[in-house]
């Protein structure tokens, strides 16, 4: 078992640690398994599939339901609790302190707010509502995973922001104090009080915009306190990453597993449900809660298609499967049987 170092790494205005990682290579990351070229032309007939002949049933008709969270509800919540905020926006109750991953709250996803996937339904609170974070963990830099407006909003309320090589700089050119920004590189680890976190590796990709793609880091985390093991997967495709960080970090309790914005053009960026399933079976965990669905467009599928379609194939593997509603409190190391919520939106 590795043994977590008990500080963070020098912070990123100290140094540019990209420098010597072994994922930065001719001035970018790179992932351990390079897509083969036909990727980039089949992303491009997908992109214009995306914009101009989308299937009606990317969003929904009807209205996602959202179990509202108030302050006194997280205040009297016991520990080892999880909510689902959306996406990929997930809040934990860990040692008594507040965790949150890939915080997006905006409208919608996108760089301006007049355009670009929007949300399906409200956050169930509002980052004034939400109580102090102990530390915000982000996977990468898409837009749905970091939210420019909500990092700037949370900034005052968190104590750190546990990041990628690269994120940091990103964080600290927003207005976030450098002393609160620490970044990581595959593998390297640090305790938060009594929470031990991993940056652990992914398959995907990084940039917000046209020049600077792949110039920061991205990641999976483990997250662990007292006897609770929890596996975030950020984003990323399938691959072989899955049974080392299993046989290194696992089992796990509960895998928050990206399920969702797949299509067949993206197999080494974006997981089908068949290899999340697969993913949470090489970790060796023990419940998986689909994330990464539900809350933007992103995608050329239904927008239920991801629940479905892990609901039959957690079925048909003897997978225990978690499906709360967005805002529901479930305890991490036992959360609740699967909920179909979503077959009640649209309406027959």
């Amino acid at each position: 078992m590795d043994q977590p170092t008990r500080g963070f790494p020098p912070s990123p205005t100290d140094t540019d640690a990209r420098l010597t990682s072994p994922q930065w290579v001719h001035g970018r990351f790179r992932n351990k398994v390079a897509a083969p070229p036909t990727v980039s032309r089949e992303n491009r007939t997908t992109l214009w599939d995306f914009f101009f002949n989308k299937p009606k049933d990317t969003v929904p008709h009807g209205t996602i339901p959202v179990q509202a969270i108030t302050r006194a509800d997280l205040d009297a919540a016991p520990d080892h609790s999880l909510w689902r905020l959306g996406h990929s926006t997930v809040l934990m109750k860990l040692g008594g302190a507040f965790f949150l991953t890939d915080p997006v709250f905006s409208k919608r996803a996108s760089p301006v707010q007049w355009f670009g996937p929007r949300r399906f339904h409200a956050p169930p609170i509002s980052i004034e509502d939400l109580p102090p974070i102990r530390a915000v963990i982000l996977s990468h830099d898409h837009y749905d995973h970091l939210d420019k407006t909500a990092i700037r909003k949370l900034a005052p309320k968190v104590q750190d922001f546990v990041t990628t090589l690269g994120v940091g700089q990103r964080l600290i050119r927003w207005g976030v104090p450098a002393a609160k920004v620490h970044e990581f590189d595959w593998w390297q680890e640090a305790r938060v009080d009594d929470v031990r976190l991993v940056c652990t590796p992914a398959q995907h990709f990084s940039g917000r915009g046209l020049r600077d793609g792949n110039s920061t880091l991205w990641c999976s985390w483990v997250i662990a306190h007292g006897d609770r093991k929890i596996f975030f997967s950020g984003d990323g495709g399938y691959f072989d990453g899955f049974r080392e960080i299993g046989q290194r970090h696992g089992p796990f309790d509960l895998s928050l597993m990206e399920d969702g914005a797949y299509n067949a053009a993206w197999p080494y960026v974006h997981m089908a449900p068949e290899q999340s399933v697969q993913a949470h079976v090489d970790l060796g965990a023990k419940v998986m809660l689909p994330i990464h669905n539900g809350t933007f467009d992103l995608s050329m599928h239904a927008w239920f298609d991801p629940f479905e379609r892990v609901t039959a194939l957690a079925r048909q593997q003897g997978v225990r499967l978690a499906t709360p509603r967005i805002g529901q409190r479930i305890d991490i190391g036992d959360p609740p049987p699967a909920e179909a919520w979503w077959r009640g939106v649209d309406p027959a």
